[in-house]
This record gives C-alpha cells, structure tokens and sequence, in this order.
C-alpha cells in the first residue's frame, strides 16, 4: 500500500513545484520592467528621410517639417495657424507675402530672394517651395518675421519649436532609468535617462509623470524616480513690431454721401449749408468694376476743394456691390489683381487730393475670399500711410461669420475701424424689426472693443429706418396666421410721416432706444421702429460713453434738418 502512495505523492508534488515554478515566473515576469524599445521614427510619424518631427509648445504636433536640401521648411498652412498668421501664400500665382508695418515682402516660388517693396535681398537658399495644395518655407526666413525659438535633432529628424514664453516647470532624475511611450513598465522604452539629468515635468500622476527630455523626447517616468524640481523661463528674442496710424486730434463726424454719377462743389455746398458738425464726407465715388481689379470712378476735384476750403476732409468710399458680374474673391485671391485694385484707389486719391479712402467691401463669401481680404487691406494701409491717405474700413457688428474680416488685424494696419451699427433687420429678413436696436448696438460696441483701441473706432448709425409689411400668408396654420414679411426703407420724415397718416399710436421701447409704431391697411400689418433726435441721442451716448473715435450716417438725404442739432451737442 506504502509503495503505490509514494508515487502519487511524488506526483503531487512535483506538479506543486510545477505550479509554483509557474506562479513565482508570472510574478517575475509581471514585475520585470519591459526591454522593448520604440521604434523613434514611427513613435514621431517620421516615415520619410526627408521629413521632421515638430514638437510645438512640448506637444508632439500633428504636422511635419520637410528637410530639403538641407534646410528644414514649415508647411505653411502650421506656419500660418501656429506660428504667423501674417504670411500669406498666394496659391493662384505661387507668392509668398508677409506685410510689415512699413514694408510689404514679397517672394516667389523656387527663389533664393526676395524683395522688400521694389528692393531685392539676397536669401541663403530657397525660400519656398510650392506644391499642389500648400507650400513649404523656410524656417530660417519664417523666423525673421515670427516670435518663435526652435532647435533641431536627429534620430529621429526633430524640430523644438516654442513661442509660448513662460516658467516651465523641470525636474533633476534620481537614478538611471528609461522613458517610455506610456505609463507601465512594460511600455515600450522611448529613451535612457541618467542620474541628475534634467527633464521637463510636462504632468504629473501618482506613479507616472509625462516628461520631455531637453532634446524633445516625450514620454512617461516613474514618478519616484523625479527629484528636486525647479522652473525654467523661457523668454523671447523678437523685437515686436510697432504700428502707428494717422488719428485725428478731433471726433470724427462722418456723413455718407451716396452719388450714381460725377457731382461737383455745387452738391457738397449744398449738403455743408444744410448740415451741422460734419467734418468728413464720404462720397461713394469708386467701385469694383472687373475681374482684373479696374475701378468706375466718379470723382470730382471741385466736390475735393469746396471741401478743404470749408475745413473738411474727403474719405471717398469703395464698394464691392454695384458691379453684380464682377468676383470680388477673385480679385482680391489674385496678388496681380488684388494689387492692380490698390494701385488704381492710391492714383485716384493722390490725382484727387483726397484725405482718405473708406473701404466698403461688403457680402464676402468666408470661404472663397479666406484670408485674402485682410491682405488687401494691409497691402492697402501702406500705401496710404506712405502718401499720408486715412484708411477708414466698414464692418459688419461682429459675429461668427464674419470672423475672417480679422477687426484686431484691421485695427494694427487700417487708421479707423467702423462699425456699420445697421441693418439689424435688413431687407429680406423673415421677421420684421429694428434697423438698430439700442442693445443690439451696445453690444456691437462692447465686441469690437475687445479687438479695436476705442480710439479707433468710429461708430456708424442709421439715417433711415424699414416700414415692414405683413400680409397673410396662403400657406395655412391652424391656430395662428402665417405672414409674408417685406419691407421698405424710408427717411427719418417719411417714416414719421406715414405714421401719422395712419393715426397710428407711437409707442417709446426702452431697451430698442426707438419709438415703435404699427397700423393696418387692409389685411396687412405695418410695423416700424421709428428713427428721429431721440433714437440717434441714445446712440450719440454709447459712442461717448465708450470714448469712441467719432460716428458716421448713412445716409446722407434721409435725415430731419434737427438731426444736426443732436450730433453737435456730442460731436463739437
């Protein structure tokens, strides 16, 4: 019996050692750190011998450099949204620009120079390159303009770019040990660190930080394994640019003048000796007329001279709308075009002897004109500051799709950033409304003052109002009447007027700043919010309160003989 238990015990216990074997390898195995190590080239998505890695800010970005002849270059699309968005790359005609706040640089594809205006520069190596959907620019040229610092490695090919200037937090390792791609042991190895080397502290977690090593290795740490720490400041070594603008030592009170033919010094007595306060007219005097960038004009020296000797000064408008055939994107995505439209308004206003141009560039598609529009205006702004012309520019009250107008932008290159505070409710609206609700003004103001010095903003107001119809719709509901909405615009009398021919009742709405009317006739509602001394007061106020440039009218011809006497009591 003893000689048939022994083997079975012999069994058992071997398959205990077996199991024990097994366990105590499980646990080794489990708590032995992994001697795998990443592959650096795919970790940092560098697949080609001619690309390079950008760490941006310590972030491992999702663009790459190219290394090309040696030199690395940017894309330019992350070279615009994360390091200027000043340069600007014509793809139509294969030009780089960038706008300085005296000088315009110009570059073309596959050039070793470049000119500063008319001026040639030598450059060490090409520039740009140009490919079917972007271009590639040298970071060395891309770094004469730009407030970034940026170092290179290799294995692989790397580029540490920083243009966020703060103390950024570091730590000294304690004793040799890897980097590895994530929090765990057996996370493959990124790097080796020795003892009393220094690494950025990028996150902290209890068992495992997020590092970068000073040649821009990232990764993961034993938190136990990080000592002392301390900060580094990382400071810039670009010398900002400085901006200057032609401001008036008065508040500027600008009248609209809208004109359909060539008007001389007879049409502006005739508006000087009906007005009060005015201290610039902007006649609509040019506009875009074709494709190659050509204007109509109806300017007139008389108008010009009738206005000097009477002390006021002449900031003749463009506009984009009259000529319905002409593509403003084109125009203005096409530097030979874009340019020619410049070169056309700076003959015009020094042939003239204007004061300023006011640039009325209006329903711009976002997406075909990009960033075309602000380059325009700058290339726009220097030539007028050179022949000392104001640049006034017209924008909508700021909102999400009119971003790509870029106000801050503006406000560095042009002298005068106006608010066109109508058209609250415009003709085609579906629901009738105000022009220029007081609230929606003040908030127009409070916007644009986070992109525009107050000093530089000219606040536009209405002269005229809509008298809008509703008229029950065909189309059926069954608890309420559906309407058709149009509407009409009048002057500040002829509204009032059509008013009172209906015995209609006005009554004052505090938060639109306007007194409201509404009558029927026939089956047709009327609905206006009136215009006239009390709403354009209300408006006065906000441009002074706010300490604002001046305020500009449209238009000239819809307003009551008293509105004058309401300006000169806010703009002497």
């Amino acid at each position: 019996m003893k000689k048939k238990v022994i083997p079975v015990l012999v069994v058992i216990a071997l398959i205990l050692v077996i199991i024990a074997f097994i366990g105590v390898s499980a646990l080794i195995e489990k708590y032995t750190p992994g001697k795998e190590r990443q592959d650096l080239s795919e970790y940092y998505n560098v697949t080609e011998e001619d690309q390079a890695a950008i760490i941006l800010n310590q972030e491992l970005s999702e663009s790459n450099a190219k290394i090309i002849d040696g030199k690395l270059y940017l894309d330019f699309h992350f070279l615009q949204d994360s390091l200027n968005s000043r340069f600007y790359w014509d793809s139509n005609e294969n030009i780089l620009l960038y706008t300085t706040a005296k000088d315009l640089i110009t570059v073309e594809a596959d050039s070793s120079s470049y000119l500063v205006n008319r001026d040639s520069v030598n450059f060490d190596s090409v520039i740009v390159k140009a490919t079917s959907d972007s271009a590639w620019v040298n970071i060395d040229f891309a770094k004469m303009y730009s407030d970034f610092l940026y170092s290179y490695e290799e294995s692989p090919s790397r580029i540490l770019i920083t243009n966020i200037y703060q103390d950024y937090e570091t730590a000294t390792v304690k004793k040799n040990t890897e980097i590895r791609v994530l929090g765990g042991i057996k996370s493959p190895i990124v790097a080796d660190v020795e003892k009393n080397s220094e690494v950025f502290v990028l996150s902290r977690d209890e068992k495992w930080t997020k590092v970068m090593t000073q040649d821009g290795l990232l990764g993961y740490i034993t938190s136990k394994s990080l000592g002392k720490t301390s900060y580094v400041t990382v400071e810039s070594d670009y010398v900002e640019e400085e901006f200057t603008h032609i401001k008036k030592d008065y508040e500027i009170s600008l009248a609209w003048h809208q004109v359909f033919s060539q008007v001389g010094s007879t049409e502006a007595a005739s508006i000087l000796e009906s007005s009060k306060g005015i201290n610039v007219l902007s006649p609509t005097w040019f506009y875009l007329n074709d494709n190659e960038g050509n204007l109509v004009s109806f300017a007139d020296s008389s108008y010009v001279n009738y206005c000097h000797n009477h002390n006021v000064e002449v900031w003749a408008l463009v506009n984009n709308l009259e000529n319905q055939e002409v593509d403003t994107a084109y125009v203005l995505s096409h530097t030979s075009t874009r340019q020619n439209l410049v070169n056309q308004l700076i003959s015009a206003a020094i042939q003239y002897n204007l004061d300023g141009i006011n640039l009325d560039f209006e329903s711009l598609n976002a997406e075909k004109v990009g960033d075309s529009y602000i380059q325009f205006v700058r290339e726009l702004s220097l030539k007028c500051a050179n022949n000392g012309i104001v640049l006034s520019v017209d924008n909508y009250v700021p909102s999400a799709y009119t971003q790509f107008y870029d106000r801050a932008e503006q406000a560095l290159f042009a002298d005068y950033v106006i608010i066109m505070g109508y058209d609250e409710h415009y003709a085609g609206c579906e629901e009738a409304g105000s022009v220029a609700s007081l609230n929606w003004v003040k908030e127009a103001v409070t916007n644009t003052l986070k992109e525009v010095p107050a000093d530089q903003i000219i606040l536009g107001m209405p002269f005229y109002t809509r008298i809008w119809e509703l008229t029950p719709s065909e189309e059926e509901a069954q608890d309420y009447v559906i309407y058709d909405v149009s509407s009409k615009a009048y002057g500040m009398s002829s509204a009032w007027k059509q008013v009172n021919n209906h015995g209609a009742e006005t009554t004052w709405l505090a938060d639109c700043g306007q007194y409201y009317a509404e009558y029927t006739e026939g089956d047709s509602i009327f609905q206006v919010w009136l215009e006239d001394t009390t709403s354009m007061e209300e408006r006065l106020k906000v441009m002074d309160e706010n300490h604002l440039a001046g305020a500009a009218y449209w238009k000239l011809g819809f307003e009551t003989n008293e509105i004058w006497d309401t300006i000169i009591k806010y703009i002497n």
